[in-house]
């Protein structure tokens, strides 16, 4: 598949920023000025960025907490991002819901729920909704290696082969859920696995490069959006940090997670960019500086936001009632 220049370096842009943007709230977290906590994709971002720029405008996706590149990608700014870290009004929520629950309906992307897997039956029934109206959308969807032990995993993606439905489902193979190995978890080799039990395609990528992640999807939409049915992609990647930022990940070998910092998808993309496209050390130099400038002003932005006023939390609870003639 060929990829144009331009979208290379979009692609490019959007790993550099989530990892840029969860490296700040990550700074922002050790000096006390994040409570709660901070769950990143470090080391993960290629997941997310090529699934979530392969999207069209009207597609939706019900990401997880670890797809920052899916919410930037889809039009969620650094400057919201950063003040819902910070619970300021300017978040994307208005400062009532935790650092990571990140969505916008008005940007096709469904608020992530915190128990993994949750997200795919949302996924299922956007697909379901476009289906039944006949609408050339997608929705796509993605959970952890862990999310997919879950009944919910197992229900949507039934469902979805029974009904043919237009969506791609993702799941981000970082070896742990939580402190639990891969091993522990299952008894196949890959998670793809899991999908043919359904009777839905699977497909194993290399989830550290972010141009076959992207490929794969945009061939798995097509299918989708052609009336083709689900589809399966297992993303191998690993998680080099803990499973947030409090947690030290000792139970993990450093061996492993040594070799898997040879394969940073930020690395891979530069050499690839370098290398097969031929790209200037120059213009990879532009988008970090860049992308750099943004993190500075989302940073700022979100210090001088306002907190949310207390009278906020009884607003956005329930729907507006439709007022009967």
């Amino acid at each position: 598949m060929d990829i144009r220049r331009e979208e290379l370096l979009r692609l490019y842009y959007y790993l550099k920023l989530a990892r840029k943007l969860e490296e700040r709230a990550t700074s922002l977290y050790h000096q006390g000025k994040i409570l709660g906590g901070v769950w990143t994709s470090y080391g993960m971002e290629a997941v997310s960025v090529g699934y979530g720029c392969a999207l069209e405008r009207d597609d939706v996706a019900a990401p997880y907490f670890r797809d920052m590149g899916a919410f930037l990608a889809r039009g969620i700014s650094a400057k919201r991002i950063m003040a819902q870290y910070l619970g300021k009004k300017t978040g994307v929520t208005g400062g009532k819901e935790g650092s990571t629950h990140i969505g916008d309906l008005n940007l096709g992307v469904f608020s992530f729920p915190s128990h993994l897997a949750d997200n795919y039956p949302v996924g299922v029934g956007a697909a379901l909704a476009f289906k039944i109206r006949g609408e050339k959308r997608i929705a796509v969807t993605c959970t952890g290696d862990g999310g997919t032990s879950r009944g919910d995993f197992h229900e949507a993606m039934n469902l979805a082969a029974v009904r043919k439905l237009p969506i791609v489902f993702f799941c981000n193979n970082n070896q742990y859920a939580y402190s639990t190995p891969l091993r522990l978890q299952m008894a196949v080799n890959n998670v793809a696995d899991r999908a043919l039990a359904y009777g839905i395609p699977s497909k194993t990528v290399d989830g550290n490069n972010v141009v076959e992640v992207y490929t794969a999807a945009k061939e798995a939409y097509t299918v989708a959006r052609n009336s083709g049915g689900p589809t399966f992609i297992e993303c191998k990647t690993m998680r080099v940090h803990g499973h947030s930022e409090h947690d030290s990940a000792k139970y993990v070998p450093r061996e492993l997670l040594d070799a898997w910092k040879t394969k940073d998808p930020i690395l891979t993309m530069e050499r690839y960019l370098a290398g097969s496209v031929g790209m200037k050390q120059e213009e990879l130099d532009g988008v970090t500086a860049q992308v750099v400038k943004e993190i500075d002003e989302a940073e700022k932005f979100a210090e001088e936001s306002p907190y949310p006023d207390g009278t906020d939390c009884f607003t956005g609870l329930y729907a507006t009632p439709i007022e009967e003639e």
